[in-house]
């Protein structure tokens, strides 16, 4: 499990298919106190660490397996060489919740359709398909590429729904969210509490 409050941004070093895509990844992180087997967050997808070490220049990496189902069900482009990743470890017990409680398990891909200044902040605006649409709500948690955002507003469409939320000074520098333009796609999660909410009331009706 994770909170989506990001503590390093990696570099994927290299992406070598081989059956999965095994991607090494520089990072931060003290590879000392990462163990094999350990779960991190990488832009919102919950990977393992089937090997780690540290490099001459003193940089940490990790490598993960990547399935070709997870790659099929990601924001394209974002497993290549050089692309920048909002990294968070496992919570530990008594850790801090400071976002929400997010699974690492992404429900989709949304598209940036556009971004524009507010005061210091930026807000953001993203299209989803009609799937994800009812799980997002005014108000609500959602996570975008691995970041715990709050929903600002919510306007359905025929074909899609558009959401917007703000993103502070803060959360602009410290993740890739950075890079944000019209037309990226991004990695969507959407609040546990809100798939739970939706299955009851599948079977209720049912009933």
């Amino acid at each position: 499990m994770f909170t989506g409050i990001i503590t390093d941004i990696g570099t994927i070093l290299s992406a070598d298919p081989r059956g999965d895509l095994r991607l090494t990844i520089g990072c931060g992180y003290d590879m000392d106190g990462v163990a094999l087997g350990a779960s991190i967050a990488c832009s919102g997808v919950c990977l393992t660490v089937v090997d780690k070490g540290t490099g001459a220049d003193g940089q940490g990496w990790f490598a993960v397996d990547a399935s070709a189902e997870t790659v099929r069900r990601t924001a394209p482009g974002m497993w290549e060489a050089g692309r920048r990743l909002n990294l968070e470890r496992a919570l530990k017990l008594g850790d801090e919740l400071g976002g929400h409680i997010v699974t690492g398990h992404v429900d989709g891909i949304a598209t940036v359709i556009g971004v524009c200044e507010e005061g210091e902040s930026r807000r953001v605006g993203f299209t989803v398909t009609p799937e994800i649409a009812p799980f997002i709500a005014p108000k609500g948690s959602v996570t975008v590429d691995g970041v715990s955002l709050t929903v600002n507003e919510v306007a359905d469409h025929k074909r899609d729904t558009h959401f917007s939320v703000n993103l502070i000074p803060h959360t602009w520098s410290v993740t890739t969210l950075d890079e944000l333009a019209e037309g990226r796609a991004v990695n969507i999660e959407i609040d546990v509490l809100a798939r739970y909410l939706a299955r009851m009331k599948e079977r209720i009706t049912v009933v």
